[in-house]
């Protein structure tokens, strides 16, 4: 868009026609005055260079994290597609058995084991959660 723009007033005519302003306005000397201001004006041009440099830099790291953004999305997509395939491909809760969740959560079992070794049969918050089921 910079350059554009440049481009745009290099084309654009710089040249300005005193001999005009000389006829229309009475007053001469504003007419020299402005003359010699314009023949004495230079325009002054500016170091850019570290500027350029700096929106680099900063280019090269937004590029270096959106790369690295872009791999972690992409294995966190592959993980939530190997979860979903698993998800389709698993049994139905009612087709599980106390075995298969065992085997799947060993903790379980560990838990159970602790529990019955201190003669504890109630698990603290169960009836709470669930209601209290008696047998009859």
């Amino acid at each position: 868009e910079a350059r554009r723009v440049l481009t745009e007033l290099k084309e654009q005519k710089t040249t300005v026609d005193f001999a005009l302003y000389r006829k229309v306005l009475k007053n001469q000397a504003v007419v020299d005055e402005l003359e010699k201001a314009f023949k004495s004006f230079k325009p002054t041009s500016y170091d850019v260079q570290a500027q350029i440099k700096s929106i680099e830099s900063v280019e090269a790291k937004a590029l270096e994290r959106a790369k690295s953004t872009a791999t972690k999305v992409e294995s966190e997509l592959a993980d939530l597609q190997a979860t979903l395939k698993n998800i389709e491909t698993s049994r139905p809760i009612d087709e599980l058995t106390v075995d298969d969740v065992l085997k799947s959560r060993p903790e379980i079992a560990e838990k159970v084991d602790a529990l019955l070794a201190k003669n504890k049969w109630d698990t603290k918050g169960y009836n709470d959660k669930f209601g209290y089921i008696t047998l009859f």
